[in-house]
Parts: C-alpha cells; structure tokens; sequence
C-alpha cells in the first residue's frame, strides 16, 4: 500500500504539473491504487472546501491562479504598444491578473474585443503576470450578442436580434449594468444556472434601437466590426507628411483624373489615356492607372498596419463608413485630391487598336490630378453635354479615356469574362438618417470604363509579380462545385433554358445561358441563379486562376485606401523593383512574407463579415422602409423555395420577404428539393422559382430586418386564404409518377451518355 501523501504534498505537485490535476493523475503520481483512491477523493475534497482548489469538472486548481490553457479577451494595446489580455473567468479572490501577449510572426492578428485560447506561463518581478501565447483565435460573435433589454422584477431579459433567433437570455439584476426597457445592449454570455434561461450580463448599452443611427451599429457590434482606431495609430496617421518628389518619377503633367461616385469621400485611382505616337501600333493606346501609394504611410509592423491587417477592409453602410485606415490618411495624403500633388504607384499600358496589351511597367511617381469627376460628369462630357468644369477636358481628356475603354471593351467580348446583370439598390436617406426612397442605381459606361481599367491594372501586377517571383497574394476565384451546376441547370430547364452537359465549363456558356434569358421574364432568375451557383472569390499567396473574369493571373492592387491585399500587393511591387532608398523599409517584409497564407485567410473572413454586415444593414433599412406600407399589396418574383416556405424578391424594392409555408393557403405542401418546387397535397398547385406572385406585407421589423408576406396570387391565380384541416398524405400520384418517370428518363440518359 502506498503512502497516502499530506495536503502540502499534494498541492506542491498541482502546482508544479499545472496540465495535470484530474484525481487520476494525482493519484498515479503517488501511486495510489484501489481503496487508497478513496482516501484521496476525501482529500481534495478537504482542500476544495478549505478554498486552496478549485473543481472544474473533474480536475482541480488553485483558484488564485489560472489553468495553463485559458480563454482569454483582448484588452488592446497599452501605451508602450504591447498587447494585452485578461481571463475570461477569474475567481480568486485578488485583483484580475495582466496577461501580456508574446507574439510571433505566424500569429494572426488580434485587436481589442478579439477572444483567443492563451498558452499562459506564470512570471515574476514584472507589470504583468502572466505572458501568453496565441493557440488559436475564437470566434467573437459567439459569445457576444446584441438584443432588446427587457426589464422584469429580478433583472431583465435580452431579446436576440437576429432573425429566425427566438432564443432569449436571462439577466441579473446585478448583471444588468442599468440598462433600462427596450434599450439596445451589447452583452456577453455568463455561467449558466443548472436550470433556466441560459444568462448574460450587460456590457454597454446602446440606446434606442429604433433610431435611424442604430442601423447600421447594430451590424458593426453584431459582427465584431472594429469602428475606434487605437490611439497610436491615429498619432501614426496624423503625424505622416506629403512626400517630395525625390527619385519618384514625376507625373505630374500627366492628365490624371479621378473618376468616382458622386458622395466618394476618398480617392484612390486616377486614370488617363493617350494616342500612341509609336508608328508601329497604328491606333492603339497609352493607357496609366495611377494608385495612392499607401505603403508609404503604412509601413510593416506599425500600428497602423496592424490595424489595417486586423479590419482587413472598409465597410460600406448608407450612412457611414468604417474605414480601414483613419480619415487624415483614407481622406487626405492616400485620397489623390484635385489640384494636390499626391505619392502614386503608377502602370503604362500599351494597347493596340483591338484592345490587346502589348506592354506595360510600373512606376513609383508623384502625381497632381487635375480634375475629381463624378460618374455622372464624365458620362455627361462624353455625351455631348460637358459643364463647366468639364468642357476643357472633354475632347483631351474624356474622349480618349472612352477610346482606350471602347478598344478593350472588345478584348472583354473575346476573353468572355461573366456577364452578370444584377441592379445594384440604393437606399437615400434624409438628413436624420431615415430611409426616403429606394433607387436602384444606373450602370453607365463610365462606371464600365473604369472598372475595366482597374481589371488591367490588376493582371499587369499579377504578371510582374510572377515573372519576377515575388510573393504575393493572388484574388481567387473557383469554377462552380457539379452540384451547383447541376442546380442551375435545373432552374434553367425549369424556365425553359439550357445549360449544357458533358463540358468542360467556361464562362462563355453561362454568358449563353444569360443572353438566351436577355429580356424575357426569367432575366433577374437566371441571373442570381447564376451568380448563387459562383463560388466565393478569396484571396491566397498561390495562383488558382480567377474564373469570373476568365483570367489566369489576377492580383487586387488598385485599392489600397479600402483593402488590405493590395497594400500587400503594392509592397511586393515596391519589393521587386527595389524602389527607394531603403526597400526593406515600405516594401514587403519577412514577417509578411512568413504570414501570407494567415493573412489571406484574415482578410478573406474580414470581407465576407463586412458583406454579411452590409446585407444585414440592407436588410434593415428595408424593412423600415416598408414597415409604414404593412397590409400594402406589391409584386414579385419567387427567388427560392424551402420546406418553410417561399423566398419572394419585391419588385419595386429589391426586398426579400419571406412567405411562410403556413400563409400559402388552406392545404398541406409537399417540398421537392431537386425541382425547387412546393407541390399542394389536395389541389396539386405547384409553386417554384421564378414565378410571378402578387403579396401582402404581413409584417415588417426593423429592429431584426424581417419581412413577412401573405402569398395573395401566383401567375394571375388566387391563392385560397386562411387554413383549413390539412391532408397530409402524398401529393397527387399523377403529378408525382410523371415526376419520377422524368427522372429515371434522366437518369438513364446519363448512365448512356458515361458508358459511351
């Protein structure tokens, strides 16, 4: 029998093997077997209730210090730059210890508010008292949430925001941090009670939901949005100076124009156009796309770059936005203001009279622009109806940027890049941020022109990079996965189109299939088939082509102000061509390079939050908008069909509203995944994509973005109201046979076709 060791003894070990404290490895390491077992039990038993161990679960821990492996939050960086955490459960009884971060180069990034799983080591003599290191980012908007405080006699209630989220949560009066009822809260899950509501506690309150202000900050708290710089970043930003022209190459004669949406608040690209003189290429162009040179002011490792890295992008609300960089940068030296000389990374394109590029190199220049044009002034001055500030540039300036688009407008007809025709909603506020209209916004062909300048731009880096080997991060888009395909193909049979088989896809299909639809009424159906059959474009240090634009190599440099990749991407450049006096200094660093996979997997997921929290805030405005015109009758397009009911895109908004299967009238429906459709049990009415429907707005929530309709008609024919007892037996054997005999058709085409 072994010796049954003393309470000293036994937490002295706890102490010294942290990582292993179940009973069980208390007692292999003293040897205890059998009976001797339950002497230890009571021993521990003895400490826990003595306050010297801590229970969780089944090990045991001093409770004034925390377990080597803990879910810590990011508190930010203090003022010397050092990042710092706290636990996430402390319960000793002294003061909340100080983590500091030890960071390596392949860590992601982290800011304030990001939760984290912390390997932490005990230190002694210092500020702090614990060092941690990063074993893997948590996701944030697990654990937070944003809802509705309802007040009750022993605390409150927090109403979730998020549609389809009927789940409440249940706080205490002491966690309640003063909210008051109906007031929006940001809170944090807390221990849960073994019975009841799971709970939460109050971290700040937020005010009046229904403001029109709140829209678009409930997205930014919902989806973790960082939206207050730190402050040394912002003293980064407004120490930073204009450049002098040095060894740059001096642009400034150039007629560099910007060309943006009327209310741009920065500007990062100016563009111009020129006849060639080269006797040689008859007609053909010299095109420049010049480009705030941000990695001037945003050098490796600064505080600003780590900022920039951890929002990844800008995000654009209706009425705000939350800028990757701050405004004395994003607004002032990086924005290639009118009449100011601004730092640039410049490309001359050569072309020829058919639009193909026959050279091009980049440059690191100063620029001065000489006109700031909206889309509607360039267009205008095009069409014969110039201003006063554009008619002097309308014949030197204007037309031969039109020429140059018009040349590679039919390089774009022969690559045959996806022709998607989606209209883009605009939503108008008033000055108090409340929604007085929705437009859906004009596609003219200046806004065509420079985005087919930018596209250029973009290959011209990706080829230089490549040819010179130099690490970057390429912008990546994957053909569709055979399963959405084989769905798209299915809507489109179903409207009476075709998608063929048997193929290697290419974009000129699709753009097929878009122009057989062209004007008719499946147009908007064939079109957002299309693009939900896409896969997501993300960004990666390796090359996987771009299958969207029909490119083989692409790279995103024109917007350095708004994303973090083409930041990375003009270092590269500036890298490669060893520009400057000290390249090392702006241009791409090891720690960069070490981190190029981390950081496309970063920015990859900040973009898809930032389009998530867009649609969301869209959604919002939306249904305030319609929220005054419940039990008002509108038209629509049913855009998808699920067990619960019907997806129905409004026609004068854009709006998607949802029609629960229970409004559709009085009958049972059955739902047939592969043909999309919802089929009555007693009438043998199917409903499914594409369809025409009149509706009813039922409800309309601002607060969630909900949008509830009554389905009143489908092509014309009445849908019965209300609901009767429903029969829930099989559809129709008429209906439902010739379903299956298309089918087993289908499937012995197929299996002809592969033994073939």
């Amino acid at each position: 029998m072994a010796q049954i060791p003393s309470k000293v003894e036994i937490l002295n070990w706890i102490a010294d093997n942290p990582t292993k404290t179940a009973k069980r490895d208390i007692a292999r390491a003293f040897g205890l077997k059998g009976a001797d077992r339950i002497d230890l039990k009571r021993l521990l038993k003895e400490l826990e209730a003595e306050g010297h161990l801590e229970k969780r679960k089944k090990t045991y821990r001093d409770p004034d210090t925390l377990p080597p492996v803990s879910v810590c939050e990011v508190v930010g960086p203090d003022s010397d730059g050092e990042l710092i955490a706290r636990p996430m459960e402390w319960r000793g009884d002294g003061p909340e210890p100080r983590i500091l971060m030890v960071e390596r180069q392949s860590d992601g990034a982290l800011g304030a508010g990001d939760r984290a799983l912390l390997r932490l080591q005990k230190v002694q003599g210092e500020d702090h008292h614990y060092e941690g290191r990063l074993i893997r980012k948590l996701n944030r908007t697990a654990m937070r949430m944003l809802g509705i405080f309802r007040a009750t006699s022993d605390g409150g209630r927090i109403v979730p925001i998020d549609k389809g989220n009927d789940k409440e949560w249940q706080v205490r009066a002491a966690d309640a941090n003063g909210a008051k009822d109906g007031e929006l809260v940001e809170a944090e899950r807390a221990p849960k009670d073994r019975l009841g509501l799971p709970r939460a506690r109050v971290l700040e309150r937020l005010g009046d939901p229904t403001a029109p202000k709140s829209v678009s900050l409930i997205a930014i708290r919902q989806h973790g949005i960082p939206d207050a710089f730190p402050d040394e970043a912002v003293v980064e930003a407004e120490a930073a100076t204009p450049v002098d022209l040095g060894d740059r190459t001096d642009l400034r004669d150039l007629p560099l124009i910007t060309i943006d949406p009327s209310d741009a608040r920065d500007h990062d690209d100016a563009v111009c156009a020129l006849p060639d003189d080269d006797a040689g290429n008859e007609g053909g162009h010299v095109l420049w796309v010049a480009i705030a040179d941000v990695a001037h002011y945003v050098r490796p490792g600064s505080a600003l770059d780590r900022e920039a890295r951890t929002r990844g992008n800008s995000t654009y609300f209706p009425d705000r936005v939350v800028p990757m960089l701050p405004e004395a940068l994003s607004a002032d030296l990086c924005s290639l203001v009118e009449g100011e000389d601004r730092a640039c990374l410049a490309v001359r394109m050569v072309l020829d009279a058919q639009g193909n590029k026959l050279s091009h190199r980049f440059h690191r220049g100063l620029m001065r622009s000489p006109a700031s044009l909206s889309y509607e002034e360039a267009q205008a001055a095009q069409d014969g109806h110039a201003s006063e500030k554009t008619a002097e540039l309308a014949d030197t300036v204007i037309a031969p940027l039109f020429a140059a688009y018009h040349a590679l407008r039919a390089a774009r007809a022969r690559r045959q890049p996806l022709e998607l025709d989606l209209p883009e909603r605009r939503i108008v506020l008033s000055e108090d941020g409340r929604v007085t209209s929705i437009a859906f916004t004009e596609r003219l062909d200046a806004h065509r022109l420079i985005e087919e300048f930018m596209v250029l731009a973009n290959v011209c880096a990706a080829e230089t990079l490549s040819a010179k080997r130099q690490p970057l991060l390429y912008r990546v888009h994957e053909e569709p996965s055979p399963e959405k395909l084989e769905a798209l193909r299915e809507v489109a049979e179903a409207a009476g189109f075709q998608l063929p088989k048997g193929q290697v896809l290419q974009t000129a299909h699709l753009n097929r299939l878009l122009a057989q639809a062209g004007e008719s009424e499946f147009a908007e159906l064939i079109n957002m088939s299309t693009l939900r059959a896409m896969t997501q474009a993300y960004y990666a240090p390796r090359n996987f082509s771009h299958f969207g634009l029909a490119l083989r190599q692409y790279a995103h440099f024109t917007s350095p102000i708004r994303r973090y990749a083409d930041l990375i991407v003009h270092r590269a450049l500036i890298t490669a061509h060893g520009w400057g006096p000290d390249p090392k200094a702006d241009g791409l660093s090891p720690a960069d390079e070490e981190m190029l996979e981390e950081t496309a997997e970063a920015i990859s997921d900040t973009e898809r939050r930032s389009m998530v929290a867009e649609r969301d805030t869209t959604d919002r405005y939306l249904a305030a908008y319609l929220s005054e015109r419940v039990g008002a009758e509108m038209t629509g397009r049913i855009a998808g069909v699920q067990r619960f009911g019907l997806f129905v895109k409004l026609d004068e908004s854009g709006a998607d509203g949802l029609v629960p299967v229970r409004a559709l009238g009085g009958e049972f429906f059955h739902y047939d995944g592969d043909s999309q459709t919802l089929m009555g049990a007693d009438s043998g009415r199917v409903i499914g994509l594409g369809q025409r429907v009149t509706v009813r707005i039922a409800e309309a929530v601002p607060v969630t973005g909900g949008l509830v309709l009554d389905l009143l008609e489908v092509e014309g024919d009445r849908v019965p109201p209300g609901r009767s007892r429903a029969r829930r037996g099989p559809p129709p054997r008429r209906k439902k046979g010739k379903e299956k005999a298309r089918a087993k058709a289908r499937e012995r085409k197929v299996t002809r076709t592969r033994r073939g």
